[in-house]
């Protein structure tokens, strides 16, 4: 019996274990490949995320350590060293690192980050740097899943590539996983015995990997809120604005027990402050089997940015706000992220209601 044949057009999502580790870059200039992993401990109320983004055509690594002490304070790193190849996930002293594929990862990091009493200078990261001590910083943790894998990279039935268009790609390949996490961060020890801030982690997180161009710029606002309540309980939810006269579309999945619910539709609706920052929300998330009410209330903030210069030299400023947030769900309360990204149009974020502005 002939087993019918795959419309060539078809469009399939695939996933293979070794698209956990680096890829062959595409001759794009701004071609990114990249890893996330966040942490959070509700009990300690505090935790942190890690990225490192290989921009090996461009010659750097986009690097960042983000940490939400349980006092408040965040301690924060960006840097671009130089990278020559994209063997390794591995640049200006945090590595990423593989144990085994869609099961285990561990992240390391020795190096110093900015410890700010007040976050919300670094919307101005002179100031920030110039103003807030420099402190010595180790982080050692391990990532084990608690869920299956969520994406891939989309491409033909056939095998062929899907093109995209560099200068408005975000990335042509992601995948999520929740996972348990435990280690140690350390923040503020010295050589004279000080101890610092010590955090032992024994909590949840959400990692992603994507791969392709990039640029910051490519979307015009996004809502992305990843969150967890249990080892068998936890979600993600994605609203994103490509701009073009597109409405917004929404995705994500929600864990229950070891198995992902694929989201049909989600909202957000967010209170914002005076300076166009999220402070509280209300999410709602629909799948086959039944409808969420999610509420979230901001933790910890940190505001963030990303400017580039087109080559016909105009300038280009992206906001992400990255948010320590808490959330309840069916009387449950969990933790996780809300983070916000919207380009800044005469001087405010694009996807925020205007009536705010002063």
């Amino acid at each position: 019996m002939t087993e019918p044949q795959a419309d060539s057009d078809e469009i399939v999502v695939v996933l293979e274990p070794e698209d956990e580790y680096t890829h062959a870059p595409d001759e794009a200039e701004n071609y990114n490949e990249s890893m996330y992993l966040n942490a959070f401990d509700l009990g300690l109320q505090g935790g942190g995320w890690f990225r490192l983004g290989n921009r090996v055509n461009e010659g750097y690594a986009e690097m960042t350590v983000c940490l939400y002490l349980p006092d408040g304070r965040v301690g924060f790193i960006y840097d671009r060293p130089k990278i020559d190849n994209n063997d390794v996930m591995s640049a200006g002293g945090l590595t990423i690192s593989v144990v085994e594929p869609f099961e285990h990862l561990t992240v390391e990091y020795t190096g110093r980050v900015c410890l700010l009493d007040d976050p919300s200078q670094m919307a101005d990261p002179r100031i920030a740097f110039r103003n807030n001590p420099m402190v010595e910083c180790t982080v050692s943790l391990d990532y084990r899943a608690v869920s299956p894998m969520y994406g891939g990279k989309p491409q033909y039935a056939d095998g062929r590539e899907i093109e995209v268009e560099p200068g408005k790609s975000f990335a042509k390949a992601h995948y999520e996983q929740h996972c348990s996490v435990t280690g140690t961060i350390t923040v503020g020890a010295d050589s004279s015995d000080r101890a610092g801030t010590v955090m032992e982690i024994d909590g949840l997180g959400l990692r992603d990997k994507s791969w392709g161009p990039r640029y910051w710029q490519a979307l015009t606002w996004y809502r992305w809120l990843p969150m967890v309540f249990s080892a068998d309980f936890a979600m993600m939810l994605s609203v994103i604005d490509r701009g073009e006269g597109r409405s917004p579309s929404a995705s994500g999945m929600v864990l229950v027990g070891n198995e992902y619910h694929k989201v049909l539709d989600c909202s957000v609706d967010v209170e914002w402050d005076e300076k166009g920052e999220q402070t509280t929300m209300r999410a709602w998330a629909k799948t086959a089997d039944r409808e969420y009410e999610i509420t979230g209330e901001v933790l910890s903030m940190i505001p963030l940015r990303n400017r580039r210069a087109t080559p016909e030299g105009e300038q280009l400023h992206t906001r992400i706000t990255e948010a320590m947030t808490r959330y309840e769900c069916d009387g449950r309360v969990g933790v996780g992220m809300s983070e916000f990204l919207d380009q800044v149009v005469e001087d405010w974020p694009i996807g925020v209601p205007a009536p705010l502005r002063t």
